[in-house]
């Protein structure tokens, strides 16, 4: 099965490019910082990123394959986690249900986005084979990035993570964003509304009809969580990304008073390792970064039952990785590590998916 979703340079458009912006500076909260900071001196950016979670963690426990970091010179990847916490615990103990690397080429200036599948198939370092979401819940952002530093080949030591329920108070904030519900979707997205009024104590509406519909925090919550329709996971990710695209069309209609007011509520909700001064660095260069690709990661996978639990083995990691180093990093002769042709081994006679 295929899992990838690509926008090309022609399809391209300004809130693509907004959401770029979004991703690679403090998830999507940023573009509000952004919107704010307009203008006014660096004092005022350092006293609003103040209020994010900051954690300096150990590089030195993040793993990476010999040789891949002197291999991926000239680019920088950080990695995006969206978790699924109902108690607003972001260090552990909670699934990365969403991951996005943005990595950036430091030359061109030139994004590629890709989204791993949470039910990725891979080896979390000192757990074994397992999908990819359980490893932030194990051991947290540095076990998360060790398992796909060693399964992908990458050289990734930094990362945001933003709960999930965030989403409630951002689109509440705008005032709600416009989707178009489809009759499968119907099914399912009242199931998640009830659950996410029990943890969050909101009393949002179900959805009574399919079609363009204006969703409230919760209700877009509960569409962005859906993944039984057809497409899956896979479908899941690309409603999360239309959540965002939503979001930032309001975004950029607000009152800088607005702007202010949201940053301050949500900024408190990010949790990540690049320190204030690093991203006030970052901001001169956001007006030029450009998006080339955005895809799902890997790119061709099967669903597998292993003891009554489905996965998402990738068919194989190895030629995976190949093609990811090829695509997202340009190494046209790319040959994957000794440790992913291991874990590849692995994975093909556990699944026996090859």
């Amino acid at each position: 099965m295929e899992g990838k979703e690509v926008v090309t340079k022609k399809k391209k458009n300004s809130k693509l490019r907004l959401v770029v912006r979004i991703l690679l500076i403090i998830a999507l909260i940023i573009v509000i910082l952004l919107g704010i900071v307009a203008g006014v001196g660096t004092w005022y950016i350092s006293d609003k990123l103040g209020k994010v979670n900051y954690v300096d963690i150990n590089e030195e426990n993040i793993e990476v394959n010999e040789q891949v970091e002197e291999k991926l010179k000239g680019y920088r990847t950080i990695a995006i986690f969206g978790v699924d916490s109902r108690s607003n615990k972001l260090e552990t103990g909670t699934r990365s249900d969403c991951i996005i690397l943005a990595t950036i080429n430091e030359d061109t200036k030139e994004v590629t986005l890709t989204s791993v599948y949470r039910d990725t198939y891979l080896e979390i370092p000192g757990k074994g084979l397992d999908k990819i979401t359980h490893a932030y819940s194990y051991g947290g952002a540095e076990l998360a990035l060790s398992t796909l530093n060693t399964n992908l080949d990458l050289n990734i030591k930094e990362f945001v993570t933003v709960n999930f329920n965030a989403v409630v108070d951002i689109v509440n904030a705008v005032g709600g964003v416009n989707i178009q519900i489809t009759n499968s979707e119907l099914q399912y997205i009242n199931q998640y509304i009830d659950e996410i009024n029990r943890v969050t104590k909101h009393k949002s509406k179900h959805i009574s009809n399919a079609g363009k519909q204006n969703l409230d925090g919760v209700q877009a919550l509960a569409y962005g969580r859906i993944r039984y329709t057809a497409g899956g996971d896979y479908k899941r990710t690309e409603r999360m990304r239309d959540i965002m695209m939503a979001v930032v069309e309001k975004v950029k209609k607000m009152s800088i008073t607005q702007l202010n007011t949201l940053a301050d509520k949500l900024l408190p909700k990010v949790y990540t390792n690049i320190s204030s001064s690093e991203i006030i660095s970052l901001i001169p260069q956001v007006a030029s970064y450009k998006i080339i690709d955005s895809t799902g990661w890997p790119y061709k996978t099967e669903g597998k039952t292993i003891n009554g639990v489905w996965y998402g083995p990738p068919i194989t990691l190895e030629s995976n990785v190949t093609e990811l180093h090829q695509k997202v990093y340009g190494k046209t002769d790319y040959v994957p590590s000794d440790k992913v042709k291991e874990i590849s081994g692995k994975i093909v006679k556990k699944t026996g998916l090859k």
